[in-house]
C-alpha cells in the first residue's frame, strides 16, 4: 500500500486504496483517497502474520470405585472438582459405576442387562460434570449382542458412540471375551470440540502398532484410555501409556477403576505429555487431576525426534556411492 502526503490536503495524510506497481502511477481521482486527521504519524515495519494459538483445553483424569457406598461420595466430589477446575474433558475408567461383571463365569444375561441399565441412569447424570464433553467406555447390548462401547457425551449432542473395543482378554479374573464381543478394529480420529483424539480402551493400549496409525492420519493430539487395571501392574501401564505418547507425538490419558480394599483395580490415571514426562497422576489422597493440555505441543511435538522418523514426508539422506 502506498502512503502519501497530498499538498492540496492541507494537515491530512491521504492514503491511497490502490498499490501502486513499480514505474507506474495509477490516474487517482478523490475517490481513491481516504483523509486521516493531522499528524504525525510514525509508520511501523510490517510484521509477520501469525496464526492464533490454539488455547489449552482443560481435562481432567480420575479414580474411582464402583461400589454405591464409595460411589456416591466419590462422584460428588469429582463433579465438585471438575466445576472448581472448569474442566472442559473428563475421562471416566473403563465401565465406571458398575460391577466388574467380567471377573467371573459363566456369563449371566441378568447381570449384563442390570449393568447396562445402571449405565443408562448414570448417563442421565453426566451433566453433573459440568464439562464440554465426557469420554469414557460402557457396556451396550446391540441388535442382541454385548458390546464393550467407546463414548463421547456432551450436553450438546448428548451420547455418542465412538468404537467398541476388539482386543479382549480372556483369563482368570478377566473373562472379557466372554461376557462381550469383539467391536471394531479400526482406530480412526475422533473429534470433540477442539481435540482429536483415538480411543484406546484398557487392553488396547498395547496395540503398539495403532501408535504409527494415529500419527499416518495426521492431527491426533490425545490418546483416551479408560482402564480397569489391577494396582501390581501399575508401572506397565504407565510404561505403554508413555510409549503411546512419545510415538505419536500426543498426549496420553487414562483414568482407572480402584478398589483399595481388594487391590483388584489400582487407580493411577494419568496425564502424559507428547515428550514422555507425566504431568499428573491419581492417587488416593488426589483422585482426580486436572491439567491445561496444550494442543500447540502436539504440532511442535509431532516434527520432532522420534516421530518424524516415522513420517512419509521424511527427507531421506543421500546414499552413499
Amino acid at each position: 500500500m502506498q502512503f502519501g502526503r497530498m499538498p492540496h490536503s492541507a494537515g491530512n495524510i491521504r492514503i491511497n486504496r490502490f498499490p501502486l506497481h513499480s514505474g507506474h502511477r495509477p490516474l487517482l481521482s478523490d475517490s481513491d483517497w481516504f483523509s486521516l486527521p493531522a499528524g504525525p504519524y510514525r509508520l511501523h515495519p510490517l510484521l509477520p502474520c501469525c496464526p492464533p494459538k490454539d488455547p489449552p483445553m482443560r481435562a481432567t483424569v480420575c479414580e474411582l470405585p464402583h461400589l454405591p457406598a464409595l460411589l456416591d461420595p466419590a462422584w460428588a466430589a469429582l463433579c465438585a472438582h471438575t466445576r472448581a477446575e472448569r474442566s472442559e474433558l473428563v475421562l471416566l475408567p473403563e465401565f465406571a459405576f458398575i460391577e466388574p461383571v467380567w471377573e467371573t463365569l459363566p456369563m449371566d444375561p441378568a447381570r449384563w442387562d442390570a449393568a447396562v441399565a445402571l449405565s443408562d441412569a448414570w448417563q442421565q447424570r453426566l451433566h453433573e460434570l459440568g464439562a464440554d464433553c465426557v469420554a469414557g467406555a460402557r457396556p451396550v447390548t446391540v441388535g442382541g449382542r454385548r458390546f464393550n462401547e467407546g463414548f463421547a457425551w456432551s450436553l450438546q449432542g448428548g451420547y455418542v458412540p465412538l468404537r467398541r473395543k476388539f482386543h479382549l482378554p480372556d483369563e482368570p479374573g478377566g473373562w472379557e471375551a466372554h461376557w462381550f464381543e469383539r467391536g471394531d478394529a479400526a482406530f480412526p480420529r475422533f473429534d470433540a470440540g477442539p481435540l482429536a483424539f483415538g480411543l484406546n480402551i484398557c487392553s488396547e493400549l498395547w496395540a503398539l502398532e495403532t501408535y504409527g496409525d494415529y500419527a499416518a492420519q495426521g492431527g491426533v493430539q490425545a490418546i483416551l484410555s479408560p482402564r480397569a487395571t489391577a494396582a501390581a501392574t501399575t508401572a506397565k501401564w504407565l510404561a505403554v501409556g508413555t510409549v503411546a505418547a512419545v510415538r505419536t507425538g500426543a498426549f496420553s490419558l487414562s483414568s482407572n477403576r480402584v478398589d483399595a480394599a481388594a487391590g483388584t483395580y489400582g487407580g493411577a490415571g494419568w496425564v502424559i505429555s507428547p515428550d514422555g514426562v507425566l504431568l499428573a497422576r491419581t492417587t488416593p489422597e488426589q483422585p482426580f487431576c486436572t491439567v491445561d493440555v496444550d494442543l500447540q505441543a502436539v504440532t511442535d511435538a509431532q516434527a520432532t525426534y522420534p516421530r518424524y522418523v516415522f513420517s512419509a514426508t521424511q527427507v531421506q539422506p543421500p546414499t552413499q556411492a
